[in-house]
């Protein structure tokens, strides 16, 4: 039995997973370090070390690193709100799953980001809570985030369904003992899902198997 879906956020319900790419590849080639896909999968989707480390490479001292994460942070709002990030289907099958389960979102983003994101979407109104960056410590592979999830929910883990894109958010959940289910992105889907409970290839599958637990 399922009361609970924990959702990732970005890459899941919203395609934003680029425009992160592209606001820190920028970022980064500015100081001559070089961010390819690949390199961004592994760190960020992966090891979720981030790439700073890049920067430092190329002799940027740690506050100028500092700026350039700031820098980062501005440049990725401006991209956010360049477009619509939403994914289509998400907020028709999210307001139908609303009635039968209770849902929250457990996001690495920023909160800023976040709102930046759903300032008219109306999305967050479905859920009792988000999670986001400045509400727990360690961040996605460690399953923190999803076991501060579950503590506020007060759902026991056997009962509660974690829906991810990436590798990071998969090991955070199954760490935190709970069930996941995957539903790659563009970015992410040549990732090692072997421990994901399912796998999804779109929209449809996934809205036909959630609406089956209801």
């Amino acid at each position: 039995m399922v009361q609970a879906l924990l959702w990732d956020h970005d890459g899941v319900l919203v395609d934003t997973e680029r425009l992160y790419f592209q606001a820190t590849r920028e970022l980064l080639a500015s100081v001559g370090a070089v961010l390819d896909e690949e390199t961004y999968r592994n760190l960020f989707l992966v090891a979720g070390t981030g790439a700073w480390h890049l920067a430092a490479e190329r002799g940027c001292s740690e506050a100028e690193v500092a700026a350039l994460k700031q820098r980062r942070g501005a440049r990725y709002t401006e991209l956010l709100l360049s477009e619509q990030v939403m994914i289509p289907g998400v907020l028709s099958l999210l307001t139908e799953l609303h009635v039968d389960f209770r849902m929250a979102i457990v996001t690495s983003s920023h909160r800023d980001h976040f709102e930046a994101i759903h300032r008219t979407t109306g999305l967050p109104e479905l859920f009792e809570f988000v999670l986001a960056r400045e509400d727990y410590v360690e961040s996605k592979p460690d399953p923190e985030p999803y076991l501060t999830a579950v503590r506020r929910l007060g759902v026991p883990p056997s009962e509660c369904l974690v829906i991810e894109d990436s590798e990071r958010g998969l090991r955070a959940a199954k760490a935190a003992g709970l069930q996941c289910w995957v539903i790659p992105s563009e970015l992410t889907r040549h990732s090692d899902f072997a421990r994901a409970d399912r796998r999804f290839e779109s929209l449809t599958e996934l809205r036909k198997a959630l609406i089956a637990l209801a």
